[in-house]
């Protein structure tokens, strides 16, 4: 007996050791930089930034875009009781990607789960908020976990010619994935203030890193690339706020795209229209929206009505399927996303991960998540 207490404990203590030990080397490494002590030319062009006061960026838009503290009431029992409805019901069916060259005037884009989104614009191939990780979170070994695997290995993917990213949120900005297409890909990294802080401390080289304000841009291989408002926030840590968040518009010589990142529903999106549209294409996140957070996420009536205001022509609905990041129900935001799009006589379309979609001659809507439910 006594020597089965001593085993145990030095397994408890071997365990110990080894948890400590993976605390210490990676949790720093995932958690970023700080960007005003990352130096001194991209902490003046942040304060210089009409987005950044008292030591951090804000949303100059109305709405409460802080997280609650507290989860909201009824959030634990939900939480237990609704768990089997936020995950589907058997595999998510993945495609593997056209391997043709896409057009010199086409526009093609293949959604890969979440935000991950390959849009091939004018023979160009854009890369946005690639996540390959299992999780989302500052470790691997908890936090929300894939629902579905990625349809194809990062070396699987077309030579890129840009990487755009949108915030710096797990979900969205992955340092495993960054590594990798650091050391396997060419492109630059197109991302809002203070996110070059992250990428350099990655081993990101700096000649790879453009940084923009909103309403910046910068050409890239032919396409202008303009850094445009959110509704959002950021962080890697309790620290709130030390990078930008924003939207993206992407112009060739005819085509447009829009993707929104993360962002509450506001009114500057018909301004974005306005300066910036129309779109041929908008990717809109209709997912991980909640009453407890309303200005952060919108729901899918909301990502319709964005998409309106900007002038889209096909709508893909992105940030949905793959992680459990809100309360709602898993195929929730796409049924209450094709309901209004019918309602309204609007082109959208839902891509199975992996799909190859023509903008052009997308198909139309076949419900193929509904046998998940």
């Amino acid at each position: 007996m006594a020597g089965s207490r001593t085993l145990k404990r030095a397994l408890a203590a071997g365990a110990v050791v080894a948890a400590t030990g993976w605390a210490v080397r990676d949790v720093p490494a995932e958690l970023g930089a700080r960007p005003l002590k990352s130096g001194e030319q991209r902490a003046a062009r942040m304060r210089r930034s009409p987005q950044f006061k008292d030591g951090a960026f804000y949303n100059p838009m109305s709405g409460q875009t802080d997280v609650p503290a507290g989860p909201p009431p009824n959030f634990l029992r939900e939480l237990l009781t609704g768990r089997d409805k936020r995950r589907p019901s058997g595999p998510v069916p993945l495609l593997t990607p056209s391997s043709e060259a896409p057009s010199p005037t086409g526009l093609r884009v293949v959604w890969f789960g979440h935000a991950s989104t390959l849009v091939e614009i004018e023979g160009r191939s854009v890369l946005f908020d690639p996540v390959w990780s299992s999780r989302v979170s500052p470790t691997q070994r908890v936090g929300p976990k894939r629902l579905h695997p990625v349809p194809v290995e990062l070396g699987a993917l077309p030579a890129l010619d840009a990487i755009v990213i949108s915030h710096d949120h797990y979900d969205h900005l992955d340092l495993a994935t960054v590594r990798t297409l650091t050391r396997i890909q060419s492109a630059p990294f197109v991302v809002p203030l203070g996110i070059g802080a992250h990428l350099e401390k990655w081993g990101v080289p700096l000649d790879r890193i453009v940084e923009l304000d909103w309403e910046e841009d910068t050409q890239v291989a032919g396409l202008r690339f303009t850094a445009t408002a959110a509704r959002h926030f950021s962080g890697r840590t309790l620290s709130r706020n030390e990078t930008l968040w924003g939207s993206w518009v992407v112009a060739g010589a005819a085509r447009r795209v829009f993707y929104a990142g993360d962002s509450g529903y506001f009114e500057g999106y018909a301004r974005i229209g306005a300066e910036h549209g129309p779109f041929d294409l908008t990717l809109m996140p209709v997912g991980a929206y909640s009453p407890a957070w309303p200005d952060i996420h919108m729901n899918p009536e909301e990502a319709v009505n964005a998409h309106v205001d900007l002038g889209g022509e096909l709508m893909l609905p992105v940030h949905w399927a793959t992680f459990t990041l809100s309360l709602h129900p898993w195929a929730e935001p796409v049924d209450r996303l094709w309901r209004e799009a019918k309602a309204r006589d609007l082109r959208i379309v839902v891509p199975r991960p992996g799909e190859t979609i023509d903008a052009d001659t997308s198909p139309a809507v076949d419900g193929w998540w509904k046998t998940l439910i």
